[in-house]
Parts: structure tokens; sequence; C-alpha cells
């Protein structure tokens, strides 16, 4: 683990947010606790970064790896119409990568998610159901280590 793995603190407003299901080598998994949509955060465990551009290559690399294997993992767990990838951090400075399973059927298709509809958390079971759902993911592809 380097300096860097270790100087990690999750931001305040992405714990109240999410929750932990998970963990890649290099980034935190969360779910937006918003059952409007499977939304997932990818957060690479580098301390003080807010930017992909501050990721060094290797790094740089594994993020894309994540986020593509994740995106299209989820596609077909949730039966995705579409998925939207993002980095935008202008709330949430902390670098983070959002992944988010579209259906025509959502509260916001074909806008943005972004306060269309107010959240709705998951009650217990749902989490549960998601987190089973989470088991498998990428077994052999990406190490995949389940909160």
């Amino acid at each position: 683990m380097d300096e860097l793995e270790l100087d990690f603190q999750l931001d305040p407003q992405l714990a109240v947010d999410s929750v932990h299901v998970g963990d890649f080598p290099l980034s935190r998994v969360l779910l937006m606790n918003d059952s409007n949509y499977p939304w997932f955060i990818l957060v690479p465990r580098r301390a003080g970064v807010t930017e992909i551009y501050h990721l060094g290559e290797k790094d740089r690399h594994q993020l894309m790896r994540e986020s593509s294997a994740l995106a299209e993992n989820l596609a077909d767990i949730f039966a995705a119409r579409k998925m939207n990838v993002a980095n935008l951090g202008n709330m949430v400075a902390q670098l983070h990568v959002h992944v988010i399973v579209r259906k025509e059927s959502d509260a916001a298709w074909p806008g943005p998610v972004w306060g269309k509809a107010p959240a709705k958390p998951y009650s217990d079971d749902e989490l549960k159901r998601i987190e089973s759902r989470l088991d498998t993911l990428l077994e052999g592809e990406l190490a995949f280590t389940p909160a």
C-alpha cells in the first residue's frame, strides 16, 4: 500500500449519499443511495486527487479498466438501455466516476439524473439484493472485494 492510499479518505458528501459495496484494486465502489437508478461511483483510493490527470499513468489505465468493466457488467446485470459514465466533480472535488444504468423507464430518461427526481433510499432488502448480484462481479477479470 503506498502513501497516497494510506492517506485516502472518502469525501464526507460521498459517504453520506452512498453505500460502500466493495473495492477494485484501485477504486472504492459505492452505490448511490437512490433506488431510482442503479447508480455506482468509483473513487480511486488516492489522497488529494481531484482530476484524472492527477493519477499516474498506471492508475489512469486501471481506472479505465475498472470503469469499463463495471459499466459492461452492470449493463448486463440490470438490462441497461444505455450506460452513463461521467467524471464531473463540480459539487464534490474528490476524483470520482459515476457509472449509471439508464433505461427508458427511469425517472429522468432521456435527460441527466441529477435533480430530476427526489432520491428514494434503498431498503435493507433492496441493498442485499444488489450486493448479492455484485458478488460474482467480474470474477476472473478484475479482483472485486465485496464490502
